[in-house]
């Protein structure tokens, strides 16, 4: 559509005819003004919007009956977007616009155009009013100026239920083409709800959905223009569908029956137990009713419904005798208080379960059979006179004995006393009515009952030896089956041990074995846990010798399974015996040593090795007194340097003679040696040369220091001038010290060229431009003096 630029050319003749009005002449006369014609003609085009191109956009054409065409007459374009938007030939009136519009934003542009003289810019015609129209195109897409939505529908809905209505806008011309016309789709939610593809209602498309299944549906519904063609623009939003709740589940007990337990001593109208039937519905539709429908003990309970959690409480109506009845069964049923008819096939809507209850016995107090009755008794009586008898029983099924006392507190001056166990009331004292002629006691009857005390155990003992364990090993023991290896056949069982602890665990014993840690690496024994509380001790080798040791002492470790954790180290002693040819032994213990006639051969050889390597010893200890070696590193008050004193002190000038060595600045045979660079090693031989004499180093000798140092310097200038294979910069010379107040001043080989050379650098041009400098350096102070 934007490469048509279909236009609609109306040409229009506007003539106007404005009224003659009267003008004064100069005279003083009024002049009738003559109807002129007004000579307009122009061409009104649309524009179209969003015009890409990269020309102006062509409008129209104004043109007057006046213009001939000489070029008197000038077109003036005035209005909105003159001259920003829209632009004008003054010569030919073309109209052309500079800008992309967009019709969405302005629809139309009014302008005002006037025809006036080239030179005196007056109007040759009356200004004109036009209107520039913007022509649409399908540049805005459908958008849902109220999504994303939410909806709700109830569950099992029949099928075309409405949900929601959903409407998109379209900013194109909706008077224009199709730009504006939509189409709605559903993208996704199928094939639960679909949509009206012109009313953009959304309906469910599959019947008696199940909220309890699931509750909520997201939906992408699709608004597209040019009613959906191909081409046209879209816009989506998204319906979040949720399903309400109704009433099409009943209620049901989770477990059946039910069982419960109270004491007989619970207080009327409290609480027994409660229970709860499940309802998969929401709100008001999961709101239940209980009932008792059955029970063996009619008027014992009741049952309300708890509003809150919706669960059924039964509350005890009367007193509870476990001596009279101990269960009781009840059935309970739960029904939906809002039932909806429509779902009455679901039904029914309503369980019952039965429920039992367990009376649990209370010890009660003992009650007297017999009230107590007035008693009457002389006051002549005797001590001992028997008064009466009270009698009570234990209403429990235990039915303990009674045991009877008086309280104390009620018979203070003790003339009573009471049988603890026939309830005989009898005188312990001589009575006196004038005294006190009734007596107000109160008797005590207590059940009696034995109390057992158990004290509880804990892990506070360690586990021992059960027995002390006397452990025998055959002297030269040799194993039965001489074809094994010594792994085998020296793993002889000497002794099984086991072990006892005073606790008692619920679960019974269980100890563990191990060696202790100063025999866990021992050679002789080894120690076998067999896992049932004993454990096996074995040879780890065979040829024990009473000579050598006759007793071991092996540490044995015992640990138990208490909480916590209890060990001991018990020592088992093991003798090597003298045993017959059947092990039998006959005789323990340490035999007597006698000293040999001589030295066994192995005992020789370890003496000599010793006294080998004593000897070796001291030779090494000698040979380094005579042969010490200087160390590799000089200390630093020995250390001599040729190029650098230190590096982090400065020196104290020409007076510092701590900071080096003069004896080595005035050995000259040693630090004058043209020939050997100590910074560079020279290919070419130095052209001076410098035999030392006796009578020079005489004369240094006996200059002053300074002088010393100034001529040795001076020398060493001479020579790495001289010297071809010198480096063209800054080198290390051998100047033994640098210091302030110096009068050799700078020590730079650069800029210290000697004049007495006759070493020619014009070589030095001819090695390219990295070597100019140097060339130049060399050459213009040629002949100078030697410090410039």
């Amino acid at each position: 559509c934007a490469s048509l630029n279909v236009k609609l050319i109306v040409l229009q003749c506007l003539r106007s005819f404005a009224t003659p009005q009267p003008r004064k002449v100069p005279g003083g006369s009024w002049e009738a003004l003559q109807r002129q014609k007004r000579n307009w003609v122009w061409n009104q085009f649309f524009v179209l919007e969003e015009y890409t191109g990269t020309d102006p956009l062509y409008v129209g054409k104004l043109h007057s009956d006046v213009d001939k065409g000489d070029g008197n007459v000038k077109y003036v374009l005035m209005g909105e977007g003159a001259s920003s938007i829209f632009t004008i030939d003054e010569n030919t009136g073309d109209i052309h616009a500079t800008k992309r519009l967009d019709r969405e934003e302005q629809g139309y542009y009014t302008l005002r155009a006037q025809a006036v003289d080239r030179e005196t810019n007056i109007p040759v015609e009356d200004e004109s009013e036009f209107i520039v129209k913007v022509q649409d195109i399908n540049d805005n897409e459908p958008k849902f100026p109220d999504g994303p939505y939410t909806a709700a529908v109830p569950e099992m809905s029949p099928l075309g239920t409405m949900v929601v209505q959903v409407a998109a806008t379209d900013a194109d011309d909706p008077t224009y083409g199709h730009s504006a016309r939509v189409v709605y789709s559903i993208i996704h939610g199928q094939p639960y709800f679909s949509v009206e593809p012109k009313t953009g209602i959304i309906r469910t498309a599959l019947p008696n959905m199940d909220r309890e299944r699931r509750d909520q549906y997201v939906l992408v519904i699709q608004a597209k223009d040019m009613m959906g063609q191909m081409g046209g623009l879209s816009g989506t939003t998204s319906v979040t569908v949720m399903l309400t709740d109704v009433n099409d589940n009943p209620p049901r007990f989770p477990h059946k029956p039910y069982q419960c337990s109270v004491n007989e001593s619970l207080v009327v109208a409290s609480e027994v137990t409660r229970l709860k039937a499940e309802d998969a519905d929401l709100g008001p539709n999961a709101e239940m009713d209980y009932h008792i429908v059955d029970s063996d003990g009619p008027g014992m309970f009741s049952i309300i419904t708890d509003e809150e959690t919706q669960e059924g409480v039964i509350i005890l109506q009367k007193p509870l005798d476990y001596e009279t009845k101990n269960t009781f069964s009840l059935r309970v049923e739960a029904t939906n208080r809002n039932i909806d008819p429509q779902f009455l096939t679901f039904g029914p809507f309503s369980d019952t379960v039965a429920v039992k209850v367990n009376v649990k016995d209370v010890n009660e107090p003992p009650v007297f059979t017999t009230p107590l009755s007035k008693m009457v008794v002389s006051e002549a009586a005797r001590v001992n006179t028997t008064i009466g008898t009270v009698l009570a029983r234990d209403p429990d099924s235990a039915n303990s004995s009674i045991r009877y006392s008086i309280d104390r507190n009620t018979d203070l001056e003790r003339y009573f006393n009471v049988d603890s166990l026939l309830g005989v009331i009898t005188t312990a004292k001589a009575l006196d009515r004038e005294v006190n002629s009734v007596h107000n006691i109160t008797i005590f009857a207590i059940e009696s009952r034995t109390a057992v005390i158990t004290v509880m155990d804990i892990n506070d003992n360690a586990p021992v030896f059960a027995i002390e364990y006397e452990t025998l090993v055959c002297e030269n023991l040799r194993a039965s089956n001489q074809t094994l290896s010594c792994l085998v056949s020296c793993a002889q069982v000497i002794q099984t041990i086991s072990a006892v602890d005073k606790d008692e665990p619920p679960g019974g014993h269980r100890f563990f074995f191990s060696l202790a840690s100063p025999a866990t690496s021992n050679h002789n024994f080894t120690l076998r846990d067999n896992k049932d509380n004993t454990a096996s001790v074995l040879t780890s080798r065979d040829g024990f010798q009473r000579r050598e040791q006759a007793l071991y002492q092996l540490p044995v470790l015992i640990t138990d399974s208490g909480s916590p954790t209890l060990s001991s180290t018990n020592t088992l002693l093991v003798r090597v015996c003298d045993c017959d040819v059947e092990g039998v032994p006959q005789a323990c213990g340490a035999v007597a040593h006698t000293l040999p006639a001589g030295l066994s051969t192995g005992a020789l050889v370890a003496i000599l090795a010793c006294i080998f390597t004593l000897l070796v010893f001291v030779l090494l200890i000698v040979m380094m007194r005579h042969r010490r070696k200087e160390p590799l590193i000089l200390e630093d008050e020995r250390d001599v340097r040729e190029n650098i004193v230190r590096y982090d002190d400065e020196g104290g000038g020409e007076e510092d003679t701590e900071a080096f060595d003069m004896v080595a600045l005035r050995n000259l045979n040693i630090m004058r040696d043209p020939k050997v660079r100590r910074d560079v090693t020279p290919e070419t031989p130095t052209f001076f040369s410098y035999p030392p004499s006796t009578a020079s180093r005489l004369a240094y000798k006996m200059l002053p220091d300074n002088v010393l140092f100034r001529e040795f310097i001076w020398d060493r200038l001479k020579e790495a001038d001289a010297d071809p294979s010198a480096p063209p910069y800054d080198s290390l010379q051998t100047y033994a010290f640098e210091g302030s107040g110096s009068v050799a001043e700078s020590l730079s080989s650069l800029e210290s060229l000697s004049s007495d050379s006759e070493q020619s650098y014009d070589y030095l041009s001819n090695w390219g431009p990295r070597f100019k400098k140097l060339a130049d350096l060399y050459g213009t102070m040629e002949g100078s003096g030697f410090f410039s």
